[in-house]
């Protein structure tokens, strides 16, 4: 006798699953995207500046990897799966990746934009989760708005003079 997993049944219909979990694989697209710009910018980065952004943007990419499954997993717990790889994120994805090897303070600006990108594309997924009374996507999207707003003022204020 062979059991099978039943429907579904968290209060959200299908369809509303379906467009939230889409709209999260955006925002897990931005931030993989975000993720391997940040670390190559860790790798990368020279100058008077070095250590100070060095050490910023590791903690800026192991904040951002731990994201990655929270997101992923809010994805699945939808009963949707969760996209995955170059190509797809890059599809999905509203941050262009870097070209080349910019200075440490373009490097600065780009993670500003990303940062800010992030959060437009979490932004954004409120009005369907808001409709669908989905709680734990409307917490979870908080969270990263809150730290995509403090990461991209925090990098800004390194670029004011």
């Amino acid at each position: 006798m062979t059991s099978s997993a039943p429907p579904i049944d968290i209060g959200i219909s299908s369809d509303q699953r379906e467009q939230i979990a889409a709209g999260l694989g955006r925002l897990l697209a931005d931030s993989y995207v975000l993720y391997g710009k940040t670390h190559g910018f860790h790798w990368n980065v020279t100058g008077p500046m070095f250590n100070t952004l060095h050490l910023m943007f590791m903690g800026q990419y192991t904040e951002l990897w731990n994201a990655l499954d929270v997101i992923a997993e809010r994805i699945r717990a939808l009963g949707c799966p969760a996209p995955f790889g170059g190509s797809r994120f890059a599809a999905l994805s509203s941050i262009e990746e870097t070209q080349g090897h910019p200075a440490a303070l373009e490097m600065v600006r780009e993670l500003v934009l990303g940062h800010e990108a992030v959060a437009r594309t979490a932004r954004s997924l409120f009005p369907l989760v808001e409709t669908a009374g989905d709680q734990p996507t409307a917490d979870l999207l908080t969270q990263r708005l809150q730290i995509h707003e403090k990461t991209a003022w925090m990098l800004r204020s390194l670029l004011e003079a």
